[in-house]
């Protein structure tokens, strides 16, 4: 068969249908694309990881901070005030099975709402009325008191005391002495012997009340919390109460002698505690534990107790949702400082994630174009850059929440997923959603369009500042997002204001270094002043991650720094000074203590005082007002006033005139004031004598006497002593100065003046059996300490967590600042360095290079960290007003944030030399290698 030239002949092979293995199929786009550049792939989903991993910790660490500030002050509370408190009067059936029977249903009912803590759970019953033991030979503190006892049952008392003699309390019989166990220690102090029958006294019938002890006991843990509110079970207690003074003590019956002991009482209560566990609260279901516990207290729960226990009487009290409602209170205050530092780390992960994006456009707009302009779709485009992006960044993104989730356990989880939900969504859309401006439409009304927004934001920052300052914190509960997005707000418009100003300020003083003979600071500074087009614009977004990160991290050292100096001057109110020394009434400081302590290191005034409570102020009328009398010496005392801040006075003002029958010069209280008006005062010790006064000065208060609870008078010592021979006395002892506290312990120990005697050596050895004796000092000599009073102040774990967490945003944030910096410094990267290739082939030396480089990169970060510190202290200024900062001092107080310089210029500075060191050791690393490359390659245009 015979073909014209040119055609071929058709064969078998030619006629085969393309099956699939045969057709040629292209890489999938996702596969291909990550193959061409895998570091990128790399670095974005770094990128994402770490920016989803801070968005689902810093809840996390949030509510761990938040439970256990709240578990511990529950736990600070002790274990009464935090249970719950459930009585029934005593019947004549009752006997312990029925209390044991009680306790079960009741136990079973709260346990289903309220965790309860079984070590903490107690019941039994109390007699409602104590008993004096008139026996002969019992020890007496006065002949007309003697000493008391009280009745109880309490269910296993076995197994927290050790029997010591005798043995454990048998029902008693009819018409006997009921048989009761008192501890040995109480025993020996009150002198009450194994055996003894106690009279105590006869019932309203006429019938004897006696009781026989029949064993004696030691308690096995006399500061087991258990013990609180069950009378005096481990010793014998002092009653100090003038005229009544009287030792106390309880005893314990049988679980069978209920009734008996409601006659011996007059009537008893059974009562049944129900601690609830501290470490089972959460923050997050407060109103949840409250709303229990007042169901319980009375709503539907105790409708519910009653009928299950069969009880018509019972009733319940508690405390716990009063401390719980503070907790809250607490919690809502110490919230802002805790929420802004993370919501500036979220400012500057979003302006990062879109540099990045802006980076990566720039790098592939070549191609996006090119897609384009073969015929893609913009969907289809859009399409495969979101695969992209799922491939990288979904992974990355499950990795860190999982991570995030796995280090920092906590029961919540809702907020933390949620925040890193849109964390990775922010990172995914971005490259793609910068990649559609490739392709949207450029007006020309841009520049107007830009002054619009930027006008908007100015005025919608005015308005929130505004309204912060009108109304502060927020109080309808919760968070005030208002509060935390001003000074967000006041960054922004800091890095809007300074986008406009920056570049007119370098390129005005690249016009001054143009004058110069240097070509390196005019080149680098006239570069500064321009983008990578030359052209005079901006660059916003670099400018807002520096600022933001300025703003927070100083908005934030500056609270913290005012929280300091606040709780160190409340230290010093409530101490008098730096260091003070307090007496009990019945004691005196001797000359050499005050000597002594005087000279001790670290003391730059001192003086001793005589307070005297019970003083009276007679005013012109002869009306008296119960008032302080304070004798101090005028010189030193005023420089303790002037130091602590409270009460200054002139001294001179006190100098007393000659005469003894002269007036002498006094301190007199405000709420004094009006009397003073009416004429002549005078001063009268509980003796009788008098001190005629005449008006010194008006003060508030007084370091003595910082928060006094009525009137007070302050006078000279020499006066007061020579008119007032009474009060020639010591009784308080105050210094400022780097003071050891222990050192002044150890001066009181060797100088403390004699021991107590008669009722004040009894209140002393009851105190020091309570274990309140400290340091080695007796009951009631006290040192006050400025220095560990702060400490105890800041002792507090929700101020740790609130500074914790913000400091960890802190350091995040001037992180992701750093990396938007470097982005910034990658994006202009070929353009400057086919410059720095061009000026090298033109003689330009390296070390010129790197300080073109730097010339060109610093006066970005020199101003961002400039404006951020001023915007940092306009946000103060502006904001300090609206938060409540006595509980991160620990103490009410008064005070507001005011602009301090230090606390701002530290972070400032240390987030500007940080980014400069970063310019540097890239263009060390990154930049020699990449004019080497050039230089070799030739210039591409």
């Amino acid at each position: 068969m015979t073909t014209r030239a040119g055609t071929s002949v058709p064969t078998p092979e030619s006629n085969r249908v393309p099956t699939p293995e045969t057709v040629h199929r292209p890489a999938p786009w996702v596969r291909t694309r990550l193959r061409a550049s895998p570091l990128a792939a790399v670095l974005m989903a770094a990128l994402a990881f770490v920016t989803v991993f801070l968005a689902a910790a810093f809840p996390r660490v949030a509510d761990r901070g938040a439970d256990a500030a709240l578990r511990d002050f529950v736990s600070q509370k002790g274990l009464n005030p935090t249970s719950l408190q459930t009585t029934s009067k005593t019947r004549d059936y009752d006997n312990a099975a029925e209390l044991d029977r009680v306790q079960q249903q009741v136990t079973e009912k709260v346990g289903q709402q309220l965790t309860l803590s079984r070590p903490g759970l107690a019941h039994g019953t109390r007699a409602l009325g104590d008993r004096g033991m008139g026996n002969p030979g019992y020890a007496r503190i006065s002949d007309a008191n003697a000493p008391m006892l009280s009745l109880l049952y309490l269910h296993d008392l076995a197994s927290r005391a050790t029997l010591t003699d005798g043995t454990w309390p048998t029902p008693g019989t009819v018409g006997g002495p009921l048989p009761i166990v008192i501890s040995k220690q109480a025993a020996q102090t009150i002198h009450i012997k194994l055996g003894d029958v106690i009279d105590n006294g006869v019932e309203g019938s006429g019938a004897q009340r006696n009781t026989v002890v029949v064993g004696l006991y030691r308690i096995n843990d006399p500061q087991d919390p258990f013990w609180e509110d069950l009378g005096c079970p481990a010793r014998a207690c002092l009653n100090a109460a003038p005229q009544h003074e009287h030792w106390m003590t309880s005893g314990f019956v049988d679980g069978d002698s209920l009734a008996a002991m409601a006659r011996w009482g007059s009537n008893a209560e059974n009562f049944w505690r129900l601690p609830v566990d501290p470490a089972s609260l959460r923050a997050d279901r407060l109103d949840r534990t409250r709303n229990a516990i007042s169901s319980f207290l009375t709503g539907p729960g105790a409708t519910e107790l009653i009928g299950a226990t069969g009880r018509a009487d019972l009733h319940s009290v508690s405390g716990l949702a009063d401390i719980l409602t503070r907790a809250d209170e607490r919690y809502q205050a110490a919230l802002p400082l805790s929420t802004i530092g993370p919501a500036g780390v979220a400012g500057v992960a979003t302006v990062v994630l879109c540099l990045a994006a802006a980076l990566t456009t720039d790098r592939r707009a070549g191609e996006i174009r090119l897609l384009r302009a073969r015929g893609g779709s913009r969907t289809g485009v859009l399409l495969r850059l979101i695969g992209e992006g799922v491939a990288t960044v979904l992974p990355a993104a499950a990795l860190a929440t999982a991570l995030a989730v796995v280090l920092l356990p906590t029961p919540r989880w809702g907020q933390s997923v949620l925040a890193a939900l849109a964390a990775a969504l922010l990172a995914l859309l971005a490259f793609p959603a910068r990649a559609v401006l490739l392709w949207s439409r450029r007006k020309a009304v841009g520049g107007r369009r830009r002054l619009v927004g930027e006008l908007a934001v100015l005025v919608v920052t005015a308005a929130a500042v505004a309204e912060v300052r009108r109304r502060g914190v927020g109080t309808g509960g919760g968070l005030d997002p208002l509060l935390v997005a001003a000074p967000l707000l006041l960054a922004v418009t800091g890095g809007l204001l300074l986008a406009r100003i920056e570049p007119v300020a370098v390129g005005w003083l690249a016009r001054l270094a143009g004058r110069g003979r240097g070509l390196i600071g005019f080149l680098g500074l006239a570069r500064a002043a321009r983008d990578s087009s030359g052209r005079r614009k901006p660059s916003v977004l670099p400018l807002l991650a520096l600022l933001i990160a300025v703003t927070t991290t100083g908005f934030g050292a500056t609270v913290l720094d005012t929280v300091d100096h606040v709780r160190t001057r409340a230290a010093r109110i409530a101490t008098g000074g730096d260091i003070g020394v307090s007496l009990p009434d019945y004691a005196t400081l001797p000359e050499s203590f005050a000597t002594a302590a005087a000279a001790l290191p670290g003391v730059r005034a001192s003086t001793g005082a005589w307070v005297e409570p019970k003083a009276r102020f007679v005013g012109a009328d002869q009306d008296y007002t119960d008032a302080y009398l304070v004798v101090v010496d005028p010189a030193a005392y005023a420089e303790i006033a002037r130091t602590v801040g409270v009460g200054e006075f002139d001294p001179a003002k006190l100098a007393a005139p000659g005469g003894r029958d002269t007036p002498v010069p006094a301190l007199f209280s405000r709420d004094l004031a009006k009397r003073l008006a009416a004429g002549p005062a005078e001063v009268r010790t509980p003796n009788g004598n008098g001190l005629r006064t005449t008006v010194a000065g008006i003060i508030s208060a007084t370091p003595a006497l910082p928060d006094p609870g009525k009137p007070f008078v302050v006078v000279a010592a020499d006066p007061a002593w020579e008119r007032l021979p009474d009060v020639k006395r010591i009784n308080k002892w105050f210094a400022v100065g780097d003071v050891d506290p222990e050192q002044v312990r150890s001066t009181l120990r060797d100088n403390g003046g004699g021991q107590p005697s008669g009722i004040a050596k009894l209140i002393a050895e009851d105190a020091a059996a309570a274990g309140k004796a400290t340091h080695g000092l007796p009951a009631g000599y006290t040192v006050h300490s400025s220095r560990e009073a702060a400490a105890a102040l800041a002792d507090d774990p929700l101020q740790h967590a609130a500074g914790r967490l913000f400091w960890y945003a802190a350091a995040a944030g001037a992180g992701f600042a750093l990396l938007a910096v470097l982005l910034t410094l990658f994006r202009a990267a070929p353009e400057r360095t086919a410059v720095l290739a061009r000026l090298r082939t033109m003689g330009l030396r390296p070390r010129q290079g790197l300080a073109l480089i730097l010339t060109e990169a610093l006066p970005q970060t020199l101003a961002a960290a400039l404006g951020g510190g001023l915007t940092a202290l306009a946000a103060v200024t502006l904001l300090g007003g609206a938060f409540d900062i006595s509980t991160l001092v620990g103490a009410r107080v008064g005070d507001v944030i005011t602009p301090t310089l230090v606390p701002v210029l530290l972070p400032t500075a240390g987030l500007a030399l940080l980014v400069a060191l970063a310019v540097a050791a890239e263009t060390l690393i990154a930049g020699r290698r990449q004019i080497a490359t050039e230089l070799r390659a030739g210039e591409q245009a």
